[in-house]
C-alpha cells in the first residue's frame, strides 16, 4: 500500500512503478497540487499497458449525479461516497478487480 498526499505525488508513484504493479488505486477527487480528477486523466494517457485497466476508484463527499460523471469523465472506473462503509469499499474493490 503506497500513500501520495497529492495527485502529483500520485502520478509520480505510478509513473515510477513497473507495469502491473498496483492492482488498484484510490483517489480521493479534491487534493492540493494536483486533484484527483487531473491525476486520474494524467495516468489514464500515459503510454503503459496498465496505465488504460488498473481501476481508479473516485473517493469523494460529493455525491450528486454531476459529480459522480465528472468522475467517470475523467477516466476513474468506479465512485464511492465519503464517508463511507469499510465492507461497501472492499466490495467495491472487489467488483472492480474482477472486471480485470
Amino acid at each position: 500500500c503506497d500513500i501520495a498526499e497529492n495527485g502529483q505525488v500520485a502520478v509520480e508513484k505510478f509513473c515510477a512503478s513497473e507495469p502491473g504493479y498496483y492492482d488498484v488505486i484510490l483517489m480521493d477527487v479534491r487534493m492540493p497540487v494536483m486533484d484527483g480528477l487531473e491525476a486520474t486523466k494524467f495516468i489514464r494517457n500515459l503510454e503503459r499497458m496498465d496505465s488504460k485497466k488498473v481501476p481508479i476508484i473516485a473517493m469523494s463527499a460529493n455525491t450528486h449525479k454531476k459529480d459522480i460523471e465528472t468522475a467517470l469523465k475523467a477516466g476513474m472506473s468506479t465512485h464511492i461516497g465519503k464517508p463511507f462503509d469499510v465492507k461497501e469499499l472492499y466490495k467495491v474493490i472487489s467488483l472492480e478487480l474482477i472486471k480485470e
